[in-house]
């Protein structure tokens, strides 16, 4: 990670993003400005391995995060991601009452984020309840899209979640082309990369897609929506 010290754009950033800005008093909010650092992250660095490590809450003032679960053999699964103007809570765990499970998470591109301190968030949590109520409202939403993951992993096909994945993705990023390798969705939808490559073929086949190196081109959404 590399620190940069706070500029006026991102304080500016920090007071037209920050849910409960208008509900802080001036000492308050001099605080978090006086603890937030501008990080910038490259892709694939760790932005926070577990509950020992206490990175802070992250605003994504611009990048991709991901959220990911690590098993003993290696294997992730990926819990959801978190794009521009979105806040990383799970990276404070270390304040978080009852979070007993390791999240890890990283950058899925150079992004860049405003870091605000935990031990200095912790505190202001205890003196104002508005920080306090858009803390856990927001675990409450990860928390959703966890569950969203699950039900995927139990209860979907192998195809349905690769077609879901890949028009996830076209949304998102406004594209029919995609950046992915087939290593990547696998670890995404917690899958093998044979598996996704099985699938992914069929779909080539079928004229549903295009693949190419290090790259997927999405011919036919209205087959992958049918799928």
């Amino acid at each position: 990670m590399e620190v940069i010290i706070l500029v006026e754009e991102d304080i500016e950033y920090l007071k037209n993003n920050l849910p409960f800005w208008d509900k802080l008093n001036h000492l308050e909010k001099k605080e978090i400005i006086n603890n937030t650092e501008n990080v910038k992250v490259l892709k694939k660095e760790s932005v926070y391995s577990g509950k020992n490590n206490c990175t802070g809450i992250a605003l994504i003032k611009k990048g991709l995060l991901r959220a990911y679960l690590l098993s003993e053999s290696g294997k992730e699964l990926t819990l959801y991601k978190l794009y521009d103007n979105e806040f990383c809570v799970l990276s404070s765990s270390c304040f978080i009452k009852n979070l007993t499970f390791d999240v890890h998470i990283n950058s899925y591109e150079d992004s860049e984020l405003l870091l605000i301190k935990p031990e200095h968030f912790s505190k202001l949590i205890e003196k104002n309840m508005h920080i306090e109520n858009f803390v856990y409202k927001t675990i409450v939403e990860r928390f959703s899209d966890v569950m969203w993951t699950v039900e995927q992993n139990l209860f979907l096909t192998l195809e349905k979640r690769v077609s879901n994945y890949l028009l996830d993705e076209i949304s998102k990023r406004s594209s029919n082309v995609l950046a992915l390798t087939h290593y990547e969705i696998a670890n995404n939808i917690g899958s093998a990369r044979e598996a996704v490559s099985r699938v992914l073929k069929t779909f080539s086949i079928k004229g549903i897609i295009k693949l190419k190196r290090n790259k997927i081109e999405i011919l036919d959404k209205s087959a992958l929506m049918t799928i």
